[in-house]
């Protein structure tokens, strides 16, 4: 099993919208990165685990914890030209973008912020918080996701 770090605005889709979804499920889609879509379509497995992290908001937080059920596919909302994520470049026949599902699993009652997150020693190597790494999907190393489940009160 890998551990993974997914990042969404809440004020566009929260940890809350994604536990309201019938079976708390739903498609993780518009990633538009190569390299974050690399991540997903070649290394995520169904039975991954993933923090799900609360991003360009007030409070910075990984809020909760959810599994990934399914193998990449393609990312339909690629194709239509009234989806908010359409790229007219992406052929169905040979798909650029790709997402998973993912099932909610816990939201945290205590979320950990970005600041507390720079603040540990032990998580300066974590690729959240290296300069510049912006990507939305990240992998996170099993000691830091065991050290993250801990300062939010899971361990």
């Amino acid at each position: 099993m890998a551990y993974w770090l997914m990042k969404s605005e809440p004020d566009v889709y929260s940890i809350d919208h994604l536990r309201s979804e019938k079976r708390k499920t739903d498609h993780w889609d518009g990633i538009r990165n190569y390299q974050a879509r690399n991540f997903m379509r070649d290394q995520m497995q169904k039975g991954d685990l993933a923090f799900f992290y609360h991003s360009n908001c007030a409070e910075p937080a990984v809020v909760g914890v959810m599994e990934i059920v399914s193998q990449a596919y393609p990312d339909h909302t690629a194709f239509d030209s009234r989806e908010k994520y359409f790229d007219a470049g992406s052929d169905p026949n040979n798909p650029r973008w790709f997402m998973v599902d993912v099932k909610f699993k816990k939201k945290f009652k205590q979320p950990v912020t970005l600041a507390k997150i720079k603040a540990q020693k032990n998580l300066a190597d974590m690729r959240l918080v290296q300069r510049g790494n912006r990507l939305s999907i990240l992998p996170v190393k099993p000691a830091e996701w065991r050290h993250i489940l801990k300062m939010a009160g899971e361990s």
